[in-house]
This record gives C-alpha cells, sequence and structure tokens, in this order.
C-alpha cells in the first residue's frame, strides 16, 4: 500500500474547480455551448479605431498640409481642409504653370473634382475599374511621393503607433516630423 501523512494526502486530493464561483460545472452540455461560442465571430461595436492623417505634399515631397482625422473619416470629407490648411502661400495658377493634383482613386466623384477645381487645381484622378496602363511614363500621376513622406513620418517610432489621448498632442508630434522633414530636404 502507499503510506503518507494525512496533510499529503489531503492536498493530493484536493481538487480546484473554476475560480469565481466555487462551482464546478458537470453539464455535458456546458463543453457544447463553450465550443459553439468559440468559432463564432465578434460584431463590431462602433466604427474603425485609430487616426487617418491627410496630407498634402509637393513634387519632391515636402509635406504643405497636414489634418488628422479619426480611421472611420473617408478621404473625399477630409480634402477640402486638407486643401485649405496650406502652410506655404500659394502662387496663382496660370495658363502657362498650372498647379495640377494628383490624387488616388479615393477621391473619385463629382464632389471631389469640384473641391479640387474651385481651388484652381487640375485633378488627375483614375477611374475606378479601369486597368492598369503598364510601362507608360509620359504624364503618369506621381502618387509615390506622398506615400514616400508618409513613410518618412512613420520612421519615428513616436508617430508609428498613436499612444497620445488628445489629438492636439499626436498633431503637434506630426508637425515637428514635417518640419524636420522639411529641414531635411
Amino acid at each position: 500500500m502507499f503510506a503518507c501523512g494525512v496533510r499529503a494526502w489531503r492536498s493530493m486530493t484536493r481538487w480546484k474547480g473554476l475560480l469565481g464561483s466555487g462551482k464546478a460545472w458537470m453539464v455535458p452540455r456546458a463543453k457544447l455551448l463553450w465550443h459553439k461560442r468559440r468559432w463564432e465571430t465578434t460584431q463590431q461595436i462602433g466604427g474603425k479605431k485609430g487616426t487617418k492623417r491627410s496630407l498634402l505634399v509637393d513634387g519632391r515631397g515636402a509635406p504643405l498640409s497636414l489634418i488628422v482625422a479619426g480611421a472611420n473619416r473617408h478621404d473625399v470629407k477630409l480634402l477640402a481642409q486638407t486643401l485649405d490648411a496650406i502652410v506655404v502661400p500659394r502662387p496663382k495658377p496660370t495658363k502657362r504653370r498650372p498647379q495640377n493634383l494628383c490624387v488616388d482613386k479615393g477621391y473619385a466623384g463629382k464632389a471631389a473634382e469640384q473641391e479640387m477645381r474651385q481651388r484652381g487645381y487640375i485633378p488627375h484622378v483614375p477611374e475606378k475599374g479601369a486597368p492598369k496602363a503598364r510601362y507608360r511614363t509620359k504624364g503618369r500621376a506621381r502618387r509615390w511621393v506622398v506615400e514616400r513622406t508618409h513613410s518618412w513620418m512613420n520612421n519615428y517610432r513616436k508617430l508609428r503607433v498613436r499612444y497620445e489621448k488628445k489629438a492636439a498632442n499626436f498633431e503637434a508630434l506630426l508637425h515637428l516630423a514635417t518640419a524636420i522633414i522639411c529641414w531635411r530636404m
């Protein structure tokens, strides 16, 4: 036989149930309910979390304006604010020197085109559903310049993930990063 003291025997046979209620579920149906819930998708309650930065740059990639908004806002709704928030005074567009604005497919639509034309820009928006033209270099939109500037901003680790609670603090850090980017150019 197995010989041990009373204390050792009690610690070996002590059974710890679920924490909290002190009751153990012994019903076979309890496990089935757990498996059923585990595979269900979780419903999203609110909008998209995060922050969106709308950026306007010149041909070299120097930031001209910056707007911070929630990630659930569409790009078209931030277009007018972004175009109006230019820090550097813009020269008047003339027939000899027109000002072009290259944007992505998210800005397709009459309302966005009207906003761009009101401010004196010639909009260059690719059509939705149109196939990509390969190896076309003449007159091609250079939207990659904006993406490169966003990448430069992501090089600052403080801006990669937003930890600031107030939008004004985060926007101040973004403006500091744009000033450093302009200084390095």
